[in-house]
Order: C-alpha cells, then structure tokens, then sequence
C-alpha cells in the first residue's frame, strides 16, 4: 500500500465529500401533486416511493424516465483458476460478442422496454491476478478503473441501471461481503454459475485464502476493492459516484453489482443514498447485504443471471412510475369528485 498521504484513493475520498445531498423541495412538489392525482392516496403503493426517489436525486418537482441507460461492465478474473466456476474464461469474451449480436437476455429485456444499452470491454483478455496469491489491482490501477466506469454515462441520462458480466465474480462479490461484513465465507458464497457441491468448497476455501492473504489490508473499504475486488466492480463504484454528482439515480442490479454499492456504503452509508436496489437476487446472501446497506428490492423473481438484467427490468417499473406521475389527470382536469372530508 501507498502511504497515506500519497494514496490514489484520496481523490474518491474527497470526491465524497463533495457529493449532493436529496432535493427535499422536489420531493414535497412530487407529494403534493400526487395528492391531487385521479386515485386514493397511496393507492400506487412503492411507485409513489419511487417517483419521490427520482425527484430527490434527479431534482426536479417532474422527474423523468426519458433517457434510461443499462450499463454492463465485463471484467475477468485470476481467481477461475481454482475452479470456482462450471464455465470456462473464455465465455467472457463469446459473452461479449453476444451482447454485441444482440443475443443476450439484456438485450431482449433492454429493447422491450425502451432502454438504451452500453457494454463497456475492461481488459477483458487481461484478468486480475488471483486474489488468493496476491491483490487483484493495486490502488493505482483500481482507482484508474474507477475513473473510466465515471465516465461510462457520459452522452447522457436521467436514470441508470448498472450491471455486470464476468466469470468468477461471484467469488469476487464474495470475498467482498466476507471482508467488509465477517462471518463464515460459506455464509456469502453461492452457486453462481450452478457449480455443484465440489465446486462450491473450491469457492468458499477460494474466498477463505483470499481474505486470510489480505487480511492485515482490508480495514479500508477501498482497499478492500483493490485487493478482493475486479475490474467491473471498480467501474461501477465509479459510475455510481459520477451519477450521484450529475444527480442521476442509480438502480442497482444483483449480487455482484451491489459489491460495488457496499464498497461505497461502508466509506460513508450516505454514499449510496440515490441507488435503489432493482432485484432481490437468488444468488449467495443477497438479502442479507441489502439489508445491511438499508435497501428494499424492487423486484423478487429468483434471478441470478447478471447482465444487469434485474436493475433493466426495475427500470421499467421507474420508468413507468415516472410516466404515471406525469401525465395522469388530477382531479379538476378528469372533473372527477375528490374524497369526502
């Protein structure tokens, strides 16, 4: 590690702390046409949730849905060396060609729902070192990725989705959560790609040498993502600080992805105040980490793919929301009777 002083990381610490608090008056805009529209109050449950949510972070009194981005970032790892995975590297980069031929579930979610889709390549033939010999990045490299996924949403959006592809992340996301939250690594290991029960101890005994080798590093959640963590997730981390700046909310996809919003939850919880989690996902302790980082999915449909295909969905419930919100009549333009005091 770099002395303190000169560490890379500083720049993401101070960045933080410059990050823009919710805009309460959109919020209070948002509820008081909400009261006015044609329904009983509170009638549309969790999507009048969501509206405000847009309004705090997009600040504005008439959030929008307009321009939602699903951003998937593809990394590779070391790790799959100890055979943590039934499918072998080089689906990392079929995977991508797949995306890019349009064939992938993403694909498919992403263009029934009016979503714009970007696949960013991060050294995709070029894994992290193994994390059971020795850190995956060092601080200058991880905060270099964390740079690049800041400018993925450059073009534009009001809303983003981010996701993930990589072989062995999930040992990764794994590691992540056994260094940031303790416990036994078996607790935060899952099946990831469906590896059967041999599979499953070469992965929990992976994650248990790699947070064992690093073990006098990790008290520094960044460090944590330097040594444990992978390309993607650092991308992502970054993406979720430069959206929080350009006041753009963030939906957040599975397991993995949300390794990069604990990263980011455990510097300071409000970090990660504009994400919402999309999906509940059926991968490892999921649940367990959402409640931790205070987040309620929007979605629980036993998904464990990736590809940011739970947040793309999600996003088109928000979009919905948003839609709702907008265009719905009030009360004196439907000239319907409003309750009875």
């Amino acid at each position: 590690m770099t002395d303190a002083a000169t560490s890379p990381f500083d720049d993401i610490r101070r960045l933080i702390t410059t990050m823009p608090g919710p805009d309460e008056a959109a919020v209070e805009a948002v509820r008081l046409r909400e009261r006015q529209l044609t329904k009983p109050a509170g009638s549309l449950g969790r999507l009048e949730w969501v509206v405000e949510w847009l309004a705090a972070w997009q600040g504005k009194e008439r959030p929008s849905a307009d321009r939602p981005l699903v951003c998937v970032f593809a990394g590779s790892h070391g790790v799959t060396a100890q055979g943590v995975s039934a499918f072998p590297p080089e689906v990392n980069r079929q995977m991508l060609e797949n995306f890019a031929a349009g064939g992938a579930a993403i694909n498919q979610i992403c263009a029934s729902l009016g979503l714009g889709f970007k696949v960013f390549d991060l050294a995709i033939d070029m894994p992290t070192n193994d994390i059971t010999e020795r850190e995956a990045m060092d601080e200058k490299s991880c905060v270099a990725t964390m740079a690049f996924g800041m400018e993925a949403i450059a073009g534009g959006t009001d809303l983003l989705a981010v996701g993930e592809m990589g072989i062995g992340n999930t040992t990764i996301a794994a590691a992540i959560y056994t260094a940031l939250y303790g416990g036994p690594a078996e607790h935060w290991v899952g099946r990831g790609t469906g590896i059967d029960d041999e599979g499953f101890r070469r992965k929990v005994a992976a994650v248990e040498a790699a947070v064992a080798r690093h073990k006098d590093h990790l008290k520094d959640p960044l460090e944590v993502l330097s040594r444990l963590g992978g390309r993607e997730i650092a991308a992502i981390a970054g993406a979720i600080l430069a959206a929080r700046l350009q006041k753009i909310p963030v939906i957040l996809d599975g397991y993995v992805a949300t390794a990069a919003a604990a990263v980011l939850h455990a510097i300071h919880p409000s970090t990660i105040d504009h994400c919402l989690a999309g999906h509940l996902s059926a991968e490892g302790a999921h649940q367990d980490v959402l409640a931790r980082l205070g987040k309620i999915p929007l979605l629980a449909l036993g998904m464990r793919l990736g590809e940011g295909t739970g947040a793309a969905l999600a996003a088109g419930i928000v979009k919905s929301a948003a839609a709702v919100h907008r265009d719905m009549a009030t009360f004196s333009q439907a000239g319907v009777s409003e309750r009875l005091a």
